[in-house]
């Protein structure tokens, strides 16, 4: 009934399996790819036709983790899959950056692929596994792509580098980064890293090429057993020629356009040219053939006049970052904030701190934990000048700030040393090209501008290409349009020290190690430029957090108290946190932190805490308050909660007939601990203490 093709090959220490032909059979491409003892199910489905009038590419790439893959079932009150987490949303970009270029640039079919995460080891991230199989799908389908392509995890211990690290290994490990590209070259390049020198980046990159050697073969090997006829392509539309002569006179003004360096003047100038081709094309004019030939001019224009003037759009040099200005309390009330403008392209960043209460759960396959570090990146219509909706973030914005995030992430104080937990929210109010990297440098000045002591500041840069055959100009500090007509998206964020992450796409078939290498020179040239114009609004972290900004003290108990400090259902630490006004979170192992407005409140708060786990100590005196009359005695809380006996004979020296007779409940006495019995519990004596000076009585007889 199956017709099963399987390709096996042992790649860095494990087993690498693609077999296609038993699932999924209706799809034009499936592949069941399994590593280690993760499972990972691709497909790739094309429509037959392209819709009429559509001028792109309508790629869509779904990850998605079932939770019965690790073994769980779904957190949360709905017990099935819902909306896509942000992990599945970046592993959908994953996929999606390095396979979009290189299909055929006349195929506009509605195409989807769909990885579907079956099995996971808890060792092997099911991410890389899906790029691969995605890779291996598209390639057997028959449609115009015009790979495979490989990838694979590079980590870096201090001494080499690491293959497809586990995720055990990646806790120790100074670099996580992913290439993915052809046999030819690298495609793209997403990665964090704890300052980490050019050098060692680029060897990176480069060992990861070299090893998805093995992949890239491994699914030519497969496709040339089971791949489907290739589907024929489209046909050059009969207007063509026609429309060609009709845009020629255009080029001129198009040039003078860009001549323009002022962004909306431009922009404008722009439009009204492109209209007027639209008139110019007749009543019913194909306006996907006009769209396309008119981004062919325009890119020519930009990309000629740069390969061979060395100038840009806006006049500078291929070298120059535009002009700078950063400052910080921009908001009055905000913890920390920010406003960085860089040319034509600004963010307003806010840090907001907070305490344990408000760190992100993140319900994940490999199961739940706790995040202390987020970074939100909006990015509203307005931003370029258009009307648009606003709404949740989309992958772009997902996107970004996870970038901006990995840029900071290394450079944190460990929860240890600055027990907050901390969200940056960067508005982009202006764009004009990267306004991720704009945000990297806003969140570095807001956390500064917070107190919060990160070890360096952080800038970013985003890098240009325009290659035309073995001519090549990479451009530093790249503008909206030249990362529209561009070839290739390279981000580089780091501090004075080294790279913290780097993030690149090519949008032709692949670059060469030295367009690379020219390319990390050149970013970390701007890098310290830019962070050198960012010293002049502040150099460093301030010494005291905002007034606004809630003050933290950790304490440290056994865990056998927790439950003391909590109470029955809770009841102690809702007390405390009522009487004191501060917030009061309580780890598994013993941790406390406590998060009060004054010291008055946090101090009041240590006291009720400290009191309810302090140990009774032999020969102590106390004060004590009865809580209880019996026949044999009284009841005195004396520490905190902690309550002890003294004894009808421990009263007073002369025989006592009545406990009453000497307290009532509620009375405020002075004891002293004289003993413990074989339960634990505290013996207390009232007559070995003077009830009005709290003296030890004995210690006076004694001298």
């Amino acid at each position: 009934m199956f017709e099963v093709y399987r390709k096996e090959i042992t790649w860095g220490g494990r087993l690498l399996t693609l077999e296609t032909g038993k699932i999924a059979r209706q799809a034009d491409g499936a592949v069941m790819i399994t590593y280690g003892g993760t499972q990972v199910l691709c497909t790739a489905v094309g429509a037959s036709t392209a819709k009429p009038g559509i001028d792109f590419f309508p790629l869509t790439v779904n990850y998605q983790e079932k939770a019965f893959a690790a073994g769980r079932i779904p957190g949360g009150f709905f017990k099935r899959e819902g909306r896509p987490s942000e992990k599945e949303t970046l592993v959908c970009r994953l996929i999606d950056r390095p396979i979009r270029p290189l299909f055929h640039k006349s195929y506009k079919n509605e195409t989807q692929i769909i990885a579907t995460v079956l099995a996971h080891d808890m060792e092997n991230d099911p991410d890389i596994i899906s790029l691969i199989g995605a890779s291996a799908a598209l390639t057997i389908s028959g449609l115009p792509f015009m790979g495979p392509i490989g990838a694979c995890r590079v980590g870096w211990d201090g001494e080499k580098y690491i293959l497809n690290p586990t995720t055990e290994q990646m806790k120790n490990a100074t670099l996580d980064l992913v290439v993915a590209g052809t046999k030819k070259g690298v495609l793209m390049v997403e990665s964090e890293a704890s300052e980490l020198s050019e050098e060692i980046m680029l060897g990176a990159v480069d060992f990861g090429h070299k090893e998805m050697g093995a992949v890239i073969k491994a699914i030519i090997e497969l496709a040339e057993v089971a791949a489907k006829e290739p589907r024929p392509l489209a046909e050059e539309p009969k207007e063509q020629k026609e429309y060609l002569k009709i845009l020629k006179p255009s080029q001129k003004k198009f040039e003078k356009a860009y001549k323009e360096m002022d962004k909306s003047k431009r922009s404008k100038m722009l439009s009204e040219i492109r209209n007027e081709i639209i008139l110019s094309l007749g009543e019913k004019p194909n306006m996907t053939l006009a769209s396309s030939l008119t981004k062919n001019i325009e890119a020519e224009i930009v990309r000629g006049s740069i390969l061979k003037t060395k100038k840009r759009i806006d006049g500078r040099d291929t070298t120059t970052v535009r002009p700078i200005v950063a400052e910080v309390g921009t908001l009055p009330r905000a913890h920390g904030s920010a406003l960085f403008t860089r040319g034509e392209t600004q963010a307003l960043v806010v840090a907001t701190l907070g305490t344990g209460q408000d760190e992100q759960i993140i319900d994940a396959l490999d199961g739940e934990y706790r995040e202390n570090f987020m970074l939100h990146y909006n990015f509203p219509p307005y931003s370029v000048g258009e009307a648009g909706r606003v709404g949740s973030p989309g992958r772009r914005e997902i996107g970004h700030g996870k970038l901006a995030w990995r840029a900071l992430h290394p450079l944190l104080p460990v929860a240890e040393d600055f027990p907050y937990t901390v969200r940056i929210v960067s508005e982009v109010t202006e764009s004009n090209g990267s306004s991720s990297m704009a945000t990297v440098c806003g969140a570095s000045l807001a956390l500064m501008d917070a107190g919060v002591p990160i070890k360096k500041p952080v800038a970013g840069i985003a890098m240009g290409l325009i290659k035309e055959k073995d001519d090549f100009s990479v451009l530093s500090d790249i503008l909206g349009d030249e990362d529209h007509l561009g070839d290739m998206d390279f981000k580089v964020a780091g501090t004075v020290d080294g790279i913290t992450s780097l993030q690149m796409d090519i949008k032709i078939t692949s670059i060469t190690k030295e367009i690379m290498e020219i390319a990390l020179g050149q970013a970390k040239d701007g890098r310290i430029h830019i962070l050198n114009e960012m010293s002049k609004a502040i150099k460093s972290s301030r010494e005291a957090l905002a007034d606004t900004a809630p003050k933290i003290t950790t304490m440290k108990i056994k865990v056998e108290k927790i439950r003391d400090v909590i109470g029955p259902g809770g009841k102690m630490i809702r007390e405390i946190c009522e009487l004191t006004g501060a917030k009061v979170d309580i780890e598994d192992d013993g941790t406390i932190k406590i998060a009060a407005s004054d010291t008055e409140s946090s101090l009041a708060a240590q006291k009720k805490i400290n009191d309810i786990v302090a140990e009774a100590e032999l020969g102590v005196i106390y004060d004590g308050k009865v809580v209880k009359t019996v026949d044999f005695g009284a009841f005195v809380n004396f520490l905190g909660s902690k309550d002890g006996l003294v004894h009808i004979s421990e009263l007073q020296n002369a025989r006592t007939e009545k406990t009453t007779d000497i307290c009532k409940e509620g009375d405020e006495v002075k004891v002293k601990v004289i003993g413990f019995d074989d339960r634990g519990k505290v013996k207390l004596s009232m007559k070995r203490v003077n009830q009005e000076t709290g003296e030890d009585i004995e210690s006076i007889k004694e001298e």
